[in-house]
């Protein structure tokens, strides 16, 4: 019998101490799902990652991710981590769930980091490319992954309009009207608009964080600067209106892409 004045560990806390924290960067082609989040209308990038790694765990798996993505958005770089009891190697792991997962989803590193880590809560910021494909003829390979624009964009005119949107803002005319956010206030670290000879037109932004669609109504909004139906000048009263009814269109989701996030 053990010294009754010994502290006595129960198996449940047994089981917390060897619990893994496992951090994965994945990719994904968001076309065919309802987003990153499960969900009972649709298959979720979620709901796959938490059965394909609770099969080969044997556990019942929660994924945290970065952040959601919307249907039909996809993702260079996601980040989410998950905690589990398995020894299973971290390459045993790897391999086993790409094995498992569709075609159009894959997990490009995973590895055990410090059980503090959260991928969510620990984000400095994160960096989304939309893309725009600007010429006469719509697209065929890129019809998944680009929004086309017809018209001429004077890209110039979309640099000067994203750079008053750079800094510390009330986002409020960006954003969905049907969120539960309280605070609207983000920081675009930056914004780049590059064309290449295609007619591909990339906009880049950096922010430390983004309301939903954020990203979406700033690039329909900057099309209509390119197309001439706003003045580049008019980003600053946007911005003071907060008000969702102001700003442009929300742009199609399958251009958007989340490229990397930071930590």
């Amino acid at each position: 019998m053990g010294n009754r004045g010994e502290s006595q560990l129960s198996p449940f806390c047994f089981r917390n101490m060897l619990m893994r924290n496992i951090k994965i960067v994945l990719e994904y082609e968001g076309t065919a799902y309802h987003g990153w989040q499960c969900q009972a209308n649709g298959i979720s990038i979620q709901q796959l990652l938490e059965e394909k790694i609770g099969i080969i765990t044997r556990e019942r798996i929660k994924v945290v991710g970065s952040g959601r993505t919307d249907a039909g958005v996809h993702a260079l770089n996601q980040v989410a981590n998950f905690r589990m009891e398995s020894p299973i190697g971290e390459k045993n792991l790897l391999d086993g769930v790409n094995s498992l997962l569709p075609r159009d989803i894959a997990i490009k590193s995973l590895v055990e980091v410090d059980a503090a880590f959260h991928a969510r809560r620990d984000v400095i910021s994160k960096v989304y490319c939309y893309q725009v494909y600007n010429r006469s003829v719509r697209p065929a390979v890129q019809r998944n992954y680009t929004w086309a624009v017809y018209p001429p964009l004077d890209v110039n005119r979309m640099r000067q309009a994203a750079e008053m949107l750079k800094g510390t803002h009330d986002f409020t005319s960006f954003s969905t009207v049907h969120t539960d956010v309280k605070d609207f206030t983000r920081t675009i670290k930056d914004i780049n608009i590059m064309q290449d000879d295609s007619g591909m037109i990339r906009f880049l932004m950096e922010a430390d964080g983004f309301l939903r669609y954020m990203v979406r109504t700033i690039v329909g909004t900057l099309v209509d600067v390119g197309k001439g139906k706003r003045p580049a000048e008019s980003m600053p009263s946007l911005l003071e209106a907060k008000d969702r009814n102001q700003a442009g269109m929300t742009a199609p989701p399958q251009g958007l892409f989340l490229q990397e996030v930071k930590y």
